[in-house]
């Protein structure tokens, strides 16, 4: 990273590198330097952030290589929440193939069930001649007879 000293001991950064030191996107680094929170100087085409030595975060060039302890922690959870949705998944399949199975061998039988006859069924005396116990007839038969 660029250390030179400057003016009001200073560092000199680039754009990304004052990026990473602060911990923010260059984006945002571009958006402060634009509003005049942050100083810069041009030098041959390229912006140099000046930073005061308080403001810049301890970089490891590491950190950027490996997950920290939480992230491996959240990637191994979501290994586990993807394998069980795996196994999940399969015996979803296999409940499928089961009831594809059970309905292919139902509808293989039904030309062996007897269709029903096109007579109208025939209502037995008792239901013709009254009203069934324990039903009640209509208020109008009740109250005009019938």
């Amino acid at each position: 990273m660029g250390e030179d000293a400057t003016p009001g001991d200073m560092s000199r950064y680039t754009v990304p590198e004052a990026a990473r030191a602060l911990g923010i996107s260059p984006e945002a680094v571009r958006n402060r330097l634009s509003r005049g929170t942050l100083k810069s100087v041009k030098e041959a085409g390229t912006v140099y952030v000046l930073l005061d030595p308080d403001m810049v975060r301890p970089i490891d060039d590491r950190s950027t290589d490996r997950p920290d302890d939480t992230s491996a922690a959240l990637l191994e959870q979501m290994q586990a929440r993807i394998d069980s949705l795996e196994r999940q998944l399969e015996q979803a399949g296999e409940r499928d193939r089961e009831n594809r199975r059970i309905i292919a061998a139902l509808t293989s039988r039904i030309p062996a069930i007897e269709a029903p006859s096109d007579e109208p069924a025939k209502q037995p005396e008792a239901e013709a001649t009254g009203p069934q116990e324990g039903v009640r007839s209509p208020w109008w038969r009740r109250v005009f007879g019938g």
